[in-house]
């Protein structure tokens, strides 16, 4: 008797948010106090005078953070700052969190005092509560689960469907450094497997290495909106490059974007550091990931308002869909973009 063929698709085919899209397209809202589900940073649920604005992270060791280098402290700060920052980019202020961990015999009491050592210096830091979570074995590495959970009027709540033609665009900080950060851990970390006896010098790259390991999330910019009654049209994080995210944005609001090379921020050490790797430095700010930038886009009437942000710059416009979403160069041309942001399926 012939045995029936089962179909396997491998998962890289479709990359993490096609897979998302994938398992999701037939999942609807049922409940009226869903206001949002599937498809943005975080999801919106109706709590009432405030709406309740929520999201989940997973980080997995050797995937997302590898013990060679990443301090346990650093690894719980990191999980906690990741998951705010897309309460942010709701435009919403994060109140509460919940971290559960997954674990190996390998890793003693006091590593795991000071993972959480690490989550409640950022708990401090962006005034949130630790509320709740779970703990469990595992039989191999690490896995950890944060939910963060936040609260905005509905009227001040941004999605990333927004935004329209004639919007500009803009980015909170520099791009690329998180990326190259993680270039020269990775280098050094191979150069140590090799010659175990050479002591890693990373004095001069410190910055970068901050901005991979330490990442911040953006709530200052947050409280800038709030403080000039300026709400964006549409709104991401930065966690899987500029040009990923802006897709995102284009995607979800039907228009296209131009992007002006020159404009694009990548602070001097990353240039340098990018140039050191034969690479071009804006391959590294547009792709690069884990900036936990936010990149918005307002209605050309709050300009004015945008010019005087500290820290953000304004990087392009949004166009008719039919334009696409290019990038002009500093040599004058238009190339068009790819979403080559971090793939996790890819190993």
């Amino acid at each position: 008797m012939k045995e029936k063929s089962i179909k396997r698709t491998d998962v890289n085919t479709l990359g993490e948010f096609g897979l998302i899209e994938h398992l999701t397209k037939d999942i609807s809202i049922k409940r009226s106090s869903s206001l949002k589900g599937i498809g943005d940073d975080a999801a919106v649920l109706d709590a009432g005078m405030r709406k309740m604005v929520i999201s989940t992270d997973l980080l997995v060791e050797d995937i997302h953070f590898d013990l060679m280098y990443s301090p346990y402290k650093h690894i719980g700060y990191k999980a906690v700052v990741v998951n705010l920052s897309d309460i942010y980019a709701m435009n919403a202020i994060p109140e509460q969190i919940t971290f559960s961990m997954a674990f190996s015999s390998k890793y003693s009491v006091e590593a795991i005092e000071e993972i959480y050592e690490g989550v409640r210096t950022a708990c401090n830091l962006y005034n949130v509560d630790l509320v709740g979570g779970d703990t469990t074995s595992s039989t191999k590495g690490m896995t950890i689960s944060v939910t963060a959970i936040g609260y905005a009027e509905e009227k001040n709540i941004v999605y990333r469907n927004g935004a329209k033609v004639g919007d500009v665009i803009c980015v909170t900080g520099d791009l690329g450094a998180a990326y190259l950060g993680l270039q020269i851990l990775e280098r050094e970390k191979q150069l140590y497997i090799s010659h175990p006896g050479i002591q890693p010098d990373l004095s001069k790259a410190q910055y970068l290495i901050e901005r991979q390991l330490k990442p911040e999330a953006r709530k200052d910019a947050i409280d800038y909106f709030r403080k000039n009654s300026l709400i964006p049209t549409s709104m991401i994080d930065i966690s899987d490059g500029l040009t990923s995210e802006l897709f995102h944005i284009c995607t979800s609001s039907k228009v296209g974007a131009f992007i002006e090379e020159s404009k694009v921020p990548i602070h001097d050490d990353s240039q340098m550091m990018a140039l050191q790797f034969n690479m071009d430095p804006i391959t590294a700010a547009l792709n690069g990931g884990e900036d936990y930038e936010l990149l918005f886009t307002v209605d050309e009437k709050d300009l004015e308002k945008v010019r005087y942000m500290p820290g953000v710059y304004i990087i392009g416009d949004i166009v008719g869909k039919e334009d696409g979403i290019q990038l002009h160069t500093t040599g004058g041309n238009r190339h068009p973009l790819k979403a080559q942001g971090w793939n996790h399926f890819e190993l």
